[in-house]
């Protein structure tokens, strides 16, 4: 089982798309079927149990992930480093912004097998969402972690807005003086607060969004074909996978099924962002058995989607909480589609490029409920 470790809340950054919504005035959903939801008000700021009771859970565990995350978990780089050499883990991988990676030693760095770093592009970019200096920090950042040996996954995982130009972005983190990525994920920022009227979000998706992906994926196959390598674009690698084996999925990102997040108090709930969601909890790590913790599932209007086994329901928390309309929504729902679509007529490019040796399949494989949400 993989499991996400929040140790605080607290975090060294301000980004337009996350904290610095707090300070603005959203609008409540309009849709009746959206619950109205109680937020634990006592929920510990920072991690706030004996971690011999996280050692003791993850021990029923054969084979656990352990995945540290915020708030901006190196803000307790002290605790990453006394979980890491004490906790009986398979492996570890860590969320973080980047700004804080230099504080840990480089023998704890190199345990960790995945490490996703918060970038949105090129620095322009990068600093408009997340603060001036940011880009350069990170950069130096990721470039001192290899100096110093690590030989994980290093993912770029990109804040996608209407400020985004998808294309150009991703070409920038893969292809750029200052560090290329393989390894690359994006996640819309789309459904997530009560923020619709206020954006351009419809349009964007329409003129900018939809197309870029679309140039993606050609851009993607193009690299398969004159360089024999499958690029780690994770939006449409996971995906592809399962299309080319014919395979089915729950929610891509594991939440409420193979991925499960420990909060601060010890209470286990089924997705990272559903912090302080009692209702919503399966457990608690002094008594739950990890390997029979209650099964979440998204239901709803994505049960009848006809694409519902490609995407699995793209995020169980805007799916609980509806901060958009329904008419939003669907505009969210067109995205997927888009991707959907983009991918499933590219299948018989790669299955060409497979049968005549240029990749193969196993070019495909990754490691599951690593942090990325998949469907953007």
């Amino acid at each position: 089982m993989y499991f996400h470790l929040i140790l605080t809340d607290e975090c060294n950054l301000c980004c337009r798309y996350c904290r610095a919504k707090a300070f603005e005035v959203l609008e409540e959903s309009d849709d009746e079927t959206a619950p109205r939801i109680n937020i634990d008000p006592n929920l510990p700021r920072d991690l706030d149990f004996d971690l011999g009771l996280l050692y003791t859970f993850l021990k029923k565990d054969p084979l656990p992930t352990l995945t540290f995350y915020g708030g901006e978990p190196l803000m307790r780089a002290d605790l990453i480093e006394k979980i890491v050499h004490e906790a009986p883990v398979k492996q570890f991988m860590i969320q973080t912004n980047g700004m804080l990676l230099d504080r840990l030693e480089p023998e704890v760095v190199n345990r960790f097998s995945t490490i996703l770093v918060s970038l949105d592009g090129d620095e322009t970019l990068t600093d408009g969402n997340r603060g001036a200096g940011v880009y350069r920090k990170v950069m130096d950042n990721v470039r001192l972690l290899q100096e110093r040996g690590y030989a994980g996954e290093l993912i770029a995982r990109m804040a996608v807005t209407e400020r985004t130009d998808i294309a150009k972005a991703v070409h920038w983190l893969f292809n750029n003086p200052d560090h290329s990525f393989s390894s690359i994920h994006w996640q819309l920022d789309a459904n997530f607060a009560g923020d619709f009227s206020r954006r351009q979000f419809a349009d964007w998706v329409t003129v900018s969004y939809n197309p870029g992906i679309c140039t993606l994926v050609t851009d993607w196959i193009d690299h398969m074909e004159s360089d024999g390598e499958v690029l780690r674009w994770y939006p449409f690698l996971d995906p592809m996978e399962d299309l080319l084996l014919g395979k089915k999925s729950l929610l891509r990102c594991g939440s409420g099924h193979a991925n499960y997040s420990i909060m601060t108090d010890g209470h286990i709930a089924p997705c990272p962002v559903m912090i302080g969601m009692k209702e919503y909890y399966v457990g608690d790590i002094r008594s739950a058995d990890p390997k029979n913790l209650d099964r979440i599932y998204v239901g709803g209007e994505c049960k009848g989607c006809r694409i519902y086994d490609f995407c699995g329901g793209r995020c169980l928390y805007s799916n609980i909480t509806k901060p958009w309309s329904i008419t939003e929504r669907k505009t969210v729902c067109g995205t997927v589609e888009n991707l959907h679509s983009a991918l499933t007529k590219a299948v018989p490019r790669i299955r060409a490029l497979i049968e005549g040796g240029t990749i193969s399949l196993n070019d495909f494989s990754h490691e599951k409920f690593n942090g990325c949400e998949i469907i953007p």
